[in-house]
């Protein structure tokens, strides 16, 4: 289909076939009815067990985290092929049973088996054996790790397990490293000994905040959407937007933000609500390319907007060991602030254009959308409440699961059915399956970086390198303005910056985090930026990596919708995401913009919320080319500059950059008149 065709409303098949084209989480492979039951029964379970072991249960850590782990690798191999598998289902034969192929069952049983082992074995022996471990600990920890990377390259990519596999390399040869990495080295078993026999490396931090805390977000979000609450979001956004000019794009970003709020997944973000917005965008004259691009970029936000964010925020609640209602205190304005770009990046085309909003009879009726879906929300008030209230997050989503499922039967427009509870449940599970096999790999590197040390040597060569650049970039009038330490900050920033951008370009964001964290926050920590600011640095980098070529693959996914091309669409959405990139230097330089960072003061708080207002703005103007009329090159450029002056947080630098953008603004009233004369 052609990008001139391609404007009808896709089918669920086609859109399930897109998400599992650009998203390899959802990529499972097809089963025989038999088996198929079975492994649903298995991921039904596996559901029904972390709701009561997190609400319920009294559950030894290490117990509830080997059983998570042991549900996950035994379900992606049986779910996940070695190849992504397409087509009919071989359903018998020597080699395979019902679609699987033996040996695939043989590995989810032996990594069951290894997941399982540690943890069933009495505590006092396993603190025995720590440091001095087992011929038999030692070949089920090879064993588990061996299986957890292939588990996740199948359910995530190759990508991270090379990466994992690097890391390794590089604890077991130490002494030959050159510079600042080289150490001491580890032998085999004392590698095994830290991955496998402690809470360092596979069954850290990592796979724990996925046992308690993340699988009951996910639930939480799918039976959300189940009961109405993503429609009731998609039907306000285009009561709220839909009407304006370019109202389609207008109404992406307002559903996508709304579904970003139970929605952790930007791929998944992208395909709900992009089935609907971007061959709506289309209709009304948006290119195509633009259609995808701001339905992908707009998407992406879901991953930074409380109340569900992703799964990173939670290892975040762990890492700084503070309430998630300050991370969702401190993610909420930069969150808005992304999804302001994209607004005025819409906006300015649709008046470039000259693009018509939706007509009356293409909208629905207020009334109607809160009667026939105001249910759906109470489960989402409920979890925002308690969070808010001081709950824990895992107590929290335990009880807006019971609500969800309490609104589901009573709700008589999306009533759920046991069936429907069944199919949730077990879609639940399946969708946690590839962040929880990342999750265990990532215990891999994290596990390395604690046993070598590794993370503070990083820390070392990347702010001696940005010191270095800073020395040769100060030396030169005027920019020898700023200090050295300045320099050394602001380039520091952008060395990070960039390797999140790489890392995420083909891993998920979590693991992103996860492992640039463990060299950003000792690097920023040297230049005295708080471990907030530093984490959530990191973090937001980590997102924008979706839709940044090469590997965007939530822009390619809306490109898949639209028939768009995907290169172009995803250059495109990196421009209009541009805010996001602009933003986490903004709160670096003004922590206040946080709300919760120290040193928050309402003033701080004002005056930078205002400059990074104006500043996006001015930016969506430069790369738009249009204000109130088309702009020409040379003003495109001066505007561009200017931003950096509102970006930049104090008063003085947002009143320099009015005066240098006011001229423009006043050349720019008696082109209005000219330009709306033409596109009439």
């Amino acid at each position: 289909m052609t990008a001139e065709t391609n404007d009808r409303e896709l089918t669920p098949e086609e859109l399930a076939e897109i998400e599992r084209k650009y998203d390899p989480e959802t990529a499972f492979r097809p089963t025989g009815k038999q088996l198929g039951f079975v492994i649903a029964a298995f991921l039904v379970s596996m559901s029904v067990y972390h709701f009561y072991a997190s609400g319920f249960g009294l559950i030894r850590e290490l117990l509830h985290r080997g059983i998570h782990l042991s549900f996950v690798l035994g379900l992606v191999f049986l779910l996940f092929g070695f190849r992504k598998e397409h087509g009919t289902i071989v359903r018998g034969g020597i080699t395979r049973i019902q679609g699987v192929p033996i040996l695939d069952l043989v590995f989810s049983v032996l990594a069951v088996g290894a997941a399982l082992y540690l943890p069933l074995l009495p505590p006092e022996i396993v603190s025995e054996r720590v440091g001095n471990p087992s011929q038999s600990d030692v070949f089920m920890g090879t064993a588990l790790l061996l299986l957890t990377l292939e588990a996740t390259r199948r359910s995530v990519g190759p990508t991270l397990p090379i990466i994992a596999l690097c890391f390794v390399a590089f604890a077991f040869f130490g002494p030959w490293m050159p510079g600042a990495l080289k150490h001491g080295g580890s032998s085999w078993l004392g590698i095994i000994n830290h991955l496998y026999m402690t809470n360092q490396g596979i069954y850290g931090v990592a796979i724990g905040v996925m046992a308690q805390y993340v699988f009951l977000f996910i639930l939480f979000g799918v039976l959300a959407t189940r009961i109405g609450l993503g429609q009731l979001f998609i039907d306000m956004a285009m009561v709220i937007a839909g009407r304006y000019s370019g109202g389609p794009a207008k109404v992406a970003i307002f559903s996508s933000a709304f579904m970003g709020t139970i929605s952790g997944s930007s791929i998944a973000n992208t395909v709900t609500t992009g089935a609907l917005t971007i061959p709506a965008m289309k209709r009304v004259g948006y290119p195509a390319h633009f259609a995808a691009a701001t339905e992908a970029t707009a998407s992406t936000g879901g991953q930074i907007t409380p109340p569900i964010l992703g799964a990173a925020a939670f290892i975040m609640v762990e890492y700084l060991e503070i309430p998630l209602r300050d991370v969702l205190a401190a993610a909420l304005f930069p969150a808005l602030l992304h999804y302001f770009g994209i607004f005025v990046m819409v906006h300015l085309e649709a008046k470039k254009l000259g693009l018509r909003g939706l007509r009356a009879e293409e909208l629905p009726k207020l009334g109607l959308v809160l009667k026939d879906h105001w249910l759906s929300i109470i489960p989402l008030i409920i979890l925002v409440y308690l969070i808010l209230s001081g709950k824990t997050p895992d107590y929290a989503a335990v009880y807006g699961i019971i609500a969800c499922v309490v609104v589901g039967f009573l709700n008589p427009t999306h009533r759920l059915t046991i069936p429907d509870l069944w199919g949730a449940l077990s879609t639940g599970a399946k969708s946690t399956l590839a962040v929880g096999a990342a999750a265990a790999t990532v215990g891999v590197v994290v596990g390395v970086v604690t046993l070598t040390g590794v993370g503070f040597r990083l820390g070392y060569v990347v702010v001696q390198t940005a010191t270095d650049i800073g020395e040769f970039v100060g030396g030169i009038w005027p920019l020898s303005y700023f200090t050295i330490a300045q320099w050394a900050l602001f380039f520091s920033l952008v060395l990070i910056a960039v390797a999140c951008i790489i890392m995420g370009a083909g891993i998920p964001t979590t693991a992103t985090y996860i492992i640039l964290v463990a060299v950003a926050a000792p690097a920023l920590a040297q230049l005295q930026v708080q471990p907030l600011v530093a984490h959530f640095f990191v973090f937001y980098y980590g997102v924008l990596a979706d839709i940044t070529p090469p590997v965007a693959l939530a822009a390619y996914a809306a490109a898949g919708i639209a028939g768009s091309n995907p290169f172009q669409t995803g250059n495109t959405a990196f421009r209009l995401g541009i805010a996001k990139a602009l933003v986490p230097f903004v709160f670096v330089y003004s922590p206040a913009l946080l709300l919760v960072a120290d040193g928050f003061t309402w003033w701080a708080f004002t005056y930078t919320l205002i400059g990074a207002m104006l500043g996006i703005f001015s930016i969506g103007v430069a790369f738009s080319g249009y204000l109130i009329a088309p702009l020409k090159t040379w003003q495109r450029w001066w505007i561009g500059l200017a931003s950096f002056l509102f970006i930049a947080p104090g008063v003085t630098t947002m009143a320099i950059g009015l005066v240098l953008v006011a001229p423009i603004l006043l050349w720019q009233i008696p082109q209005k008149r000219r330009h709306s004369s033409e596109i009439k």
